[in-house]
């Protein structure tokens, strides 16, 4: 869970400055094709922790 835990934080990293660097460039971050597909990674990697996590907490039931 720790490995999964910072890969996350490294692809919320890698989001955040993206959408940095676009905002410097006055590109909205919706019309950057590059954040959408870091976002959907980033909501895909959520999805997967938070699924684990409920799992665990079930199984410790």
């Amino acid at each position: 869970m720790s490995r999964l835990l910072r890969i996350l934080e490294e692809e919320r990293r890698k989001l955040n400055k993206l959408g940095e660097e676009s905002l410097e460039r006055f590109i909205a971050l919706s019309d950057n094709p590059e954040i959408q597909e870091q976002s959907r990674k980033l909501d895909k990697l959520v999805l997967l922790h938070n699924s684990m996590k409920t799992k665990r907490s079930k199984s410790a039931q």
